[in-house]
């Protein structure tokens, strides 16, 4: 045979990942494209002076599905369109003519002005739609594009912003509801909310990151700090006293990872200085050639937390970081629902509605309430809750009725305190399945159906309920977990359903739920099996045992 006397292969240089720090500056998908073909940030005058007095018609598509998210703004979903035809149908298809609109309100905190202002707002212009998300943020729908500016004026006059509430950029900050106030807490990590906030919302530095960024920062364990970007947890330092345990990489959707820590302590002072070191790191280092592998997880992933310590310490913050001790892992999840002492010796009032559907009416209401008990902060929680702060002794009991008259429940069923529910097919173009009313039905049902075991269950069974694979309601860390989509049902019929997850959780049972093989659940049959499996736990369990526990060991059999 021949010899080949050809020139010998060179070796095939690895594909860039579009990382800005190795000089893979080109755009790499339409996204990116997007974000160098203008400055996102800048949509707003667009908005101003060209999309509010020309209406919906006169939107450019770049900036319709790309730059106004930056901005808060989502388009939402055309109604009338089943869960089956969403990933067949062209963005146009599929956007309606009026708008999602997102408020940041970093660290959940509000002024009882501030809340009454969202509620009439939500009256005027968002035909009384305001939920609570679990990003601690207020969500409207049906905005129209010509009342932007107008709600925007007014939002910012009262200290409010929509600013980076969406986009690739550093999203609103989740904090402590009761930071400052509470027994347990280890450090206020408010002050370090409010700096990131005054130098970064907006800086056109972090304003083109590869995907969104999210952030928390608490100086006690309840803002689910292992599944951020970057989180900075409370921790007492045996020499240099109260700080923050630095975590980053964690992340759900289709690719769950829990945050590694990097075993660093961070004074508060600092804080500021060590989140815009690890945004510059997934600024220049992150991932944009492919969208599904664009946020931090994966870059913590591949590099290892020593490898990005070291990256962080000598490219960015020019020092070394103190290395410090973990934070400790509460037993059970907290939600700061029901009636609380504070350290001034006032208390804290948590309700919750259901699954964070509320009202413009209700939340003027619990305004109105707040201050007739003498208190003037409210703070959102990242479970979708309400929490009204500084409540004098006197007044707890007339707060607890007049928030109860307002379907904000300060002693709740464990149902309506324990379920959880992203936007679904209502509104969002991404979803398959309806989740909010269905959540509703099911805290309904289960309070009926599960009565006799509402004080026989020492530990709450949550249920998130998702309208897609997305995760927005934190399916992956439930104790049962429902993935929206679109099933076969006895008799053959393509009907609305869901994948589970069972047993996932965070802190004392972090992990991501257990799911059994080609096991589905009807929408109709949501509330049968949930009733059967919180009972087969009721039995099967041992003293004491959490869910997530029972479920890891249990036979199959009990979970289907």
């Amino acid at each position: 045979m021949a010899s080949n006397t050809g020139s010998p292969t060179r070796p095939r240089r690895p594909r860039g990942e579009g990382q800005w720090a190795l000089g893979h500056r080109e755009p790499l998908n339409p996204n990116e494209r997007s974000k160098k073909d203008g400055p996102p940030l800048d949509v707003r005058a667009r908005i101003e002076n060209i999309y509010a007095p020309g209406g919906f018609d006169s939107i450019d598509p770049g900036d319709l599905r790309g730059r106004f998210r930056w901005l808060g703004l989502y388009t939402q979903r055309r109604p009338g369109i089943d869960g089956g035809r969403t990933a067949t149908l062209t963005p146009e298809e599929l956007d309606d003519r009026y708008f999602m609109l997102r408020v940041r309100i970093d660290g959940g905190a509000l002024t009882t002005g501030q809340l009454a202002l969202l509620g009439e707002l939500s009256r005027t212009y968002a035909a009384d739609t305001a939920d609570i998300t679990d990003r601690q943020n207020i969500q409207y729908h049906w905005i129209r594009i010509e009342d932007v500016p107008t709600i925007w004026r007014r939002l910012e006059d009262a200290g409010l912003t929509t600013m980076e509430a969406c986009g690739d950029s550093p999203r609103v900050i989740l904090g402590s509801p009761v930071a400052g106030i509470a027994a347990d807490e280890v450090v206020d990590g408010t002050p370090a909310i409010e700096e990131i906030h005054r130098r970064y919302v907006g800086a056109p530095e972090f304003a083109n990151l590869p995907r969104k960024f999210k952030t928390a920062i608490s100086g006690q364990p309840d803002v689910a700090h292992e599944i951020h970007d970057v989180a900075f947890v409370g921790v007492e330092h045996p020499e240099h006293g109260p700080g923050f345990d630095l975590w980053v990489g964690g992340g759900l959707s289709t690719n769950p990872m829990l945050g590694v820590r990097l075993g660093a302590w961070v004074p508060r002072d600092e804080v500021p200085d060590v989140w815009a070191g690890v945004v510059g790191v997934f600024r220049d280092y992150g991932y944009r050639r492919l969208r599904s592998r664009a946020r931090l997880k994966f870059l913590v992933k591949d590099w290892g937390p020593e490898r990005f310590r070291e990256v962080l310490e000598t490219e960015y913050l020019h020092r070394g970081l103190v290395d410090g001790p973990a934070p400790e892992v509460p037993g059970t999840p907290v939600d700061h629902v029901g009636v609380h002492r504070q350290t001034d010796g006032t208390f804290y009032v948590g309700a919750t509605p259901v699954a964070g559907r509320t009202s413009g009416s209700m939340l003027i209401a619990a305004a109105r309430a707040a201050e007739r008990a003498g208190s003037s902060r409210v703070r959102l929680t990242p479970q979708q809750k309400l929490v009204v702060l500084d409540v004098p002794g006197s007044e707890v009991e007339g707060l607890r009725t007049a928030l109860a008259d307002a379907e904000l429940h300060a002693a709740p069923s464990s149902w309506r305190r324990s379920v959880m529910a992203c936007t679904g097919i209502e509104f969002c173009k991404l979803a398959i399945v309806e989740t909010k009313q269905r959540a509703a039905d099911l805290v309904a049902d289960l309070e009926k159906r599960l009565a006799d075991l509402q004080d026989g269950l020492d530990h709450p069974v949550s249920v998130h309920l998702n309208g897609c694979p997305n995760s927005c309601a934190r399916i992956q860390v439930a104790d049962i977990g429902l993935k929206g989509q679109i099933v076969t049902d006895a008799e053959g019929r393509q009907v609305e359903g869901f994948q589970v997850h069972l047993g996932g959780g965070l802190g004392a049972d972090a992990g991501f739920g257990r799911k059994l093989r080609g096991h589905k659940v009807t929408a109709a049959e949501l509330t049968e099996y949930v009733e059967r499996v919180v009972r087969n736990y009721h039995a099967g369990r041992a003293d004491g045992e959490r869910f997530a526990r029972w479920a890891a060991r249990a036979e199959e059999a009990e979970l289907r």
